[in-house]
């Protein structure tokens, strides 16, 4: 099984995100459940410039997140697609946007290329 890279798993809820992600930086996330000892992913995400602050858009959806800090914008997309990807997350609905006024791709299958 691939393993996402990611700091946690942390309780999805105010405390565990605030005591956990203490940065303001772009960066990347899952959100999920434990089966076991081992981390299901639901969702993934990111955040161009504050990933704790949305974080805090998810509390009460999942019960646990994972997540990492990325210098920039264009690396937490990179890491957002490719944990889309790699992990087929059933809350994803679609494939990851790239944020308005870039021409980035998509890593894995390039899209928007």
């Amino acid at each position: 099984m691939a393993s996402s890279g990611l700091r946690g798993p942390f309780p999805l809820t105010e405390n565990g995100i605030d005591t956990n992600v203490t940065e303001t930086s772009p960066g990347a996330y899952a959100l999920g459940r434990m089966k076991n000892d081992t981390f299901l992913i639901s969702y993934v995400g990111r955040s161009d410039s504050d990933v704790n602050d949305r974080l805090h858009d998810h509390e009460g959806n999942l019960p646990r997140f994972k997540f990492e800090y990325y210098g920039s914008a264009k690396a937490a997309f990179d890491k957002e697609c490719n944990l889309y990807h790699d992990f087929t997350p059933p809350d994803n609905k679609v494939h990851p946007a790239r944020p308005d006024g870039t021409n980035w791709t998509c890593p894995q299958c390039r899209t928007f290329g």
